[in-house]
């Protein structure tokens, strides 16, 4: 086991291994019906009273070194890493599987150290080979459960089994996903879509601050779920409540087609065997070749480290997308929102912006009717995207006006990056209008129909009070502001300071690093998390960037 040194075992253990199996559904006496178990866990405590059994094959899926420290006697080392990447034959399959001892008509159960890939993985690889799932069991909690209920471990080597007699018909590709179709998903997945593509990696890989290959990052679309949050501090599953509630949080619904990956196809079965055979949930399939081959296509496809990088616009992309031409085929759907000062704005502004200084989110941010008529006598459409503008990035004002375009139903809202004098300088036009008939009021760079804007607040943004948690998970607060408030509410209260988050230029800091900053700061992953300052607009910078980062259930409490 060389290859296993600790200088690749990081890299192999997110390599995915091919697999390929058949085998008949056993039919049990009727008497011995009440010894199986329901479900495809099994305890501890049931397999200690069915070691023994002629009619049961114990796989140790871990790898080797450890299944030589301790095992469960009788356990058959099965460690998938000592055959290597790729893709086995059906031929290759069916010989390693005879060569456990697999023949018709047993029960096999799978094992590993508890709280593991390995246990998940081989169980998903023998569905993959063609054994029926009626004859497959993971042992909940591994070796580690296994030893806290004095069951008996041995590192006498188990006497190679008698050679089993299953065939291998042909490789069972519905509990799997090919490229094509993970490629549709990652511009279609998250909540309300009818696909959700999960990564099973740990939150250094999703945000890019490390990589297995030559970038860091996650496929575009995709939820961080990493593989150790399917299991309790003694190594046993989480139950079908929790993990239901996990994915409901993460937003998530059995509806949905659910694909899972991660580096190389091995930890993305955790989630797959949590989901389809814990949770109920029915369509669940993995990405075996994950971002191995994901990172390898010609076509160079991308990886976000952000969550939600659309939120964050800059002038390239706006050139292109809101250009003359474009507007004058009706091909934009973009509404400019410049929230200076009528003043600054009667100086220069990017073109086709309208004006809605920060006072007026201010004014009526406890008033969603009379904000939509403000917008709507600008010009602004709710069904456009509507891009922030502050000349600095993400100001306080500028996330005032993102939280409170959604607040009040606007379709899109993103937060523009560049100032004024950065976009001239990549030779984009200023636009500079004629001052407008009175002193008072917003500016516009022409004169501009009011559009109809129908207010359909979604009375999630923000919230009033500090009333009792009203998500899946309890409630924390966040202090957002360069100060220490004023007053603290009841609870669990971080502080995690907007500016500690943004650079000098108010650029989002690299999500890497965001995450290490709000981590660090104590909000956990699971949480309904709630925003506050002695300037809402302070917290509502952090709402953006929270938002950012897919945090799925952040507000701000307007104090």
């Amino acid at each position: 086991m060389k290859m296993l040194r600790a200088t690749g075992l990081a890299f192999l253990m997110l390599l995915g291994l091919g697999t390929g199996l058949w085998a008949p559904r056993p039919a049990f006496a009727a008497e011995d019906s009440g010894s199986v178990p329901r479900g495809r866990l099994v305890s501890a405590e049931w397999l200690k009273g069915q070691l023994g059994r002629p009619d049961l094959l114990l796989l140790d899926a871990s790898m080797t070194p450890a299944h030589k420290a301790a095992h469960i006697p009788g356990a058959v080392g099965a460690d998938l890493y000592r055959y290597g990447p790729g893709e086995a034959t059906a031929a290759q399959w069916q010989q390693r599987l005879q060569s456990w001892g697999l023949s018709p008509g047993q029960r096999i159960v799978v094992y590993d150290e508890g709280g593991s890939m390995m246990g998940p993985w081989l169980f998903f690889e023998l569905l993959h080979a063609g054994v029926a799932v009626e004859n497959l069991y993971l042992l909940d909690g591994g070796l580690h459960r296994w030893r806290s209920v004095a069951g008996a471990v041995t590192q006498e080597a188990t006497p190679p089994p008698a050679r089993g007699s299953i065939t291998v018909g042909a490789l069972q590709e519905s509990v799997r996903v090919r490229l094509p179709e993970v490629f549709a998903a990652s511009g279609a997945s998250g909540p309300g879509a009818g696909t959700a593509l999960i990564e099973a990696l740990e939150p250094a890989w999703h945000f890019g601050g490390a990589a297995f290959f030559d970038r860091g990052g996650h496929i575009p679309n995709a939820v961080m779920a990493p593989s150790g949050d399917f299991y309790n501090a003694d190594k046993t599953f989480k139950s079908a409540d929790e993990i239901r509630r996990m994915m409901g949080y993460l937003g998530i619904g059995p509806a949905q087609q659910v694909l899972t990956y991660c580096g190389g196809g091995v930890a993305a079965t955790v989630p797959f065997f949590a989901l389809k055979y814990i949770a109920d949930y029915p369509r669940v399939r993995v990405y075996k070749e994950s971002q191995r081959e994901w990172l390898a296509d010609e076509r160079g496809l991308p990886l976000w480290t952000y969550s939600a990088p659309f939120q964050w616009r800059e002038s390239r992309w706006l050139a292109g997308w809101g250009s003359r031409m474009l507007r004058m085929y009706s091909v934009v759907n973009i509404s400019i929102v410049d929230v200076r000062p009528p003043e600054a704005f009667r100086q220069g502004h990017l073109p086709f912006a309208v004006n809605v200084p920060a006072a007026v989110f201010r004014q009526h941010a406890r008033s969603p009717a009379r904000l939509a008529q403000a917008l709507a006598q600008a010009g602004v459409k709710a069904g456009d995207e509507a891009v922030v503008f502050s000349d600095a990035g993400l100001t306080p004002e500028a996330a005032l006006a993102y939280l409170l375009l959604e607040s009040v139903g606007q379709n899109k809202v993103s937060v523009f990056a560049d100032s004024l004098e950065r976009w001239a300088e990549l030779g984009y036009e200023v636009a500079r209008p004629a001052p407008p008939a009175t002193a008072t009021g917003p500016a516009t760079a022409a004169p501009a129909a009011p559009a109809p804007y129908a207010a359909k607040p979604r009375g999630d943004a923000f919230v009033l009070d500090a009333a009792p948690a009203r998500g899946a998970y309890p409630k924390v607060y966040v202090a957002a502001g360069r100060a220490t408030p004023a007053s603290m509410p009841d609870g669990k209260v971080v502080r995690v300071p907007f500016s500690d988050l943004v650079t000098a230029s108010g650029a989002p800091k690299p999500a890497k690093d965001l995450w290490a900053a709000i981590s660090k700061a104590g909000v956990p992953r699971y949480a309904e998390v709630v925003l506050f300052a002695d300037d809402p607009a302070e917290a509502a910078a952090n709402y953006f960037l929270f938002r950012l980062m897919g945090f799925p259930d952040v507000k701000v409490w307007w104090r």
